[in-house]
């Protein structure tokens, strides 16, 4: 039986019990089961805001438009970022007509600090701060570079949902932290994500951006009283990026299973970490110290990569590569050659199998054939 990447873990009854009161209802938009999810996420994480959206995509993009117009930023200032994430990542600071600047990473596949403070100019205005795999990396130096520099921190948290630092939820020191509930996510729905903002004003303010820049949503003017409830204000060019009902139906019955989830993950890469202890042809990234990780991915570094992949494919075993750094893409081009320790992960790096229905078995299996074909 193939052993895949992800496969995502959906508790279907409950799910569907959930949605069912959507249907019964007739709410399937943007509703009561949005609020409730909302709810759930600040009571979860302790953060003080949270606002629930169609994707992580959409947030980063929410996040930096927000910033640029209450700040003034022009098309010439620039956001740090890095060329290890999903493109989404980077897509989003164009989106906002920003310019992205690359910073290198660490041994953690996160951004390097001090490459960080290299690239600070004047222009400087905000840093995207991807937290791999659910990894924290040099996380705390990151939010001090940006305090002292008085620069916007964004976390992409697409993969820490369930992070914790010190017992807490990780991104409570972040202007704003972007979650993902995509599909194969440690939390799936369909597709879906959560903006929490730390101050109150920028909460208010991504809600009508969310929702084309109507100042009432069409939840609250439906729970209104009296006759004017479809009286509302257009105050700002918004966008259609909020999450609707169906989606938060299927992320409150997954909420109440996160952590006992994240748990297994961790189990599972305990048994990976076991099994391949003193190999030397293999190379484990490391958790940051004091990081309880969401593990949403378990990478490793293998000079042989691309082969090693294919053998594995050939006994029905499909890792990933989390992810082909940035620079290489044409578009992100003007980039290449300015983040080398990024350039060298990206032929390196491999993302383990890595979900709920894994066995200790497969662990071994997988192990076996990495021990046996790795160089």
């Amino acid at each position: 039986m193939a052993i895949q990447l992800f496969v995502p873990n959906f508790r279907i009854d409950e799910c569907l019990s959930e949605i069912r009161e959507c249907l019964e209802k007739g709410w399937t938009g943007l509703g009561f089961k949005t609020a409730a999810m909302e709810d759930a996420w600040k009571a979860y994480t302790g953060l003080p805001h949270a606002h629930f959206l169609s994707s992580n995509t959409v947030g980063l993009h929410l996040a930096l438009e927000l910033f640029k117009t209450k700040h003034g930023w022009s098309n010439d200032d620039e956001v740090i970022t890095t060329p290890l994430t999903f493109i989404s990542t980077n897509h989003a600071i164009l989106y906002a007509g920003m310019k992205p600047v690359f910073a290198d990473v660490d041994e953690y596949l996160c951004l390097d600090p001090e490459s960080v403070a290299e690239r600070i100019t004047p222009k400087t205005k905000a840093l995207i701060f991807v937290g791999i795999g659910g990894n924290i990396g040099q996380y705390e130096k990151i939010v001090k570079l940006c305090q002292e520099r008085n620069i916007k921190l964004i976390l992409d948290a697409a993969h820490m949902a369930g992070t914790r630092v010190g017992g807490q939820h990780v991104g409570k020191d972040a202007d704003v932290v972007v979650y993902s509930f995509q599909a194969v996510k440690n939390l799936p729905t369909a597709d879906s994500g959560m903006i929490c903002f730390k101050e109150q004003a920028d909460d208010e303010r991504v809600r009508k951006l969310t929702w084309l820049g109507i100042n009432k949503d069409t939840y609250a003017r439906t729970a209104a009283q009296g006759a004017y409830k479809w009286m509302y204000d257009v105050e700002e060019v918004g966008y259609k990026y909020h999450g609707n009902s169906i989606m938060a139906a299927i992320g409150l019955v997954q909420l109440k299973y996160l952590d006992q989830d994240n748990a297994y993950r961790r189990q599972l890469a305990s048994w990976y970490r076991e099994n391949l202890a003193g190999n030397d042809t293999i190379s484990i990234v490391n958790v940051a110290s004091g990081c309880e990780s969401s593990t949403h991915l378990l990478q490793i570094r293998v000079s042989n990569r691309d082969s090693l992949m294919l053998a594995l494919n050939e006994h029905q075993v499909y890792p990933g590569v989390h992810y082909r750094d940035n620079t290489e893409y044409r578009m992100y081009a003007f980039g290449a050659g300015t983040c080398p320790k990024a350039a060298q992960a990206s032929l390196e790096i491999m993302s383990l199998p890595m979900h709920l229905g894994l066995s200790r078995q497969d662990v071994d299996t997988v192990c076996e054939l990495l021990i046996r074909y790795a160089k």
